[in-house]
């Protein structure tokens, strides 16, 4: 399989014409492992673009309570910075991550910058934004901590603004009926 993805990808394909669910996708962690996202099944699944210098940052603190709250029952919330909206992620792996976890002590697991837009755009966001790839989810992503969740059988369930916050009843439900 991860073969004849590399090769749509160097013939000008994309992976979301394969992928069926995330568990087809790997990313690098902000600490420069190859994560493979088949270790998160049977999990419920929050995916965030995130920044550290926006208007929207101050979510990670609701991200982690969160995290903390259920991540016991199934949850694990998955960060990914981008710098693709004003430049407000314009910082290297290592600062991210110690922004994040001095500032907020986030303890989700967060990833190497990504683009989550344009030409660069990571597989795993083409995915997800894609209106062809078999959820009702996709479109742009409009700017940072946009959140999609994802169920424990690896498919997209919801999406939320960066407007919505974690805390917000509509994603507390989601998630808790995901869990159940």
């Amino acid at each position: 399989m991860k073969i004849i993805i590399l090769l749509l990808i160097l013939l000008g394909g994309t992976m979301s014409v394969l992928a069926t669910d995330i568990y087809n996708f790997e990313a690098t962690s902000i600490d420069g492992d190859s994560i493979s996202f088949e270790q998160f099944k049977g999990k419920v699944i929050l995916i965030v673009n995130t920044a550290s210098k926006c208007g929207f940052t101050g979510q990670y603190e609701g991200l982690e309570k969160l995290y903390q709250e259920y991540k016991d029952k199934g949850l694990v919330i998955l960060g990914f910075p981008a710098n693709n909206f004003m430049k407000q992620e314009p910082g290297t792996n290592e600062e991210i991550k110690q922004f994040c976890t001095t500032t907020y002590n986030v303890t989700f697991p967060m990833f190497s910058k990504i683009d989550v837009k344009g030409n660069n755009i990571h597989p795993l966001y083409e995915y997800l934004t894609s209106n062809e790839a078999g959820h009702d989810f996709g479109g742009k992503i409009t700017w940072n901590f946009n959140k999609f969740l994802v169920s424990k059988e690896g498919k997209v369930i919801n999406r939320f603004g960066s407007r919505t916050t974690p805390e917000n009843p509509q994603i507390v439900e989601a998630i808790e009926a995901a869990l159940e």
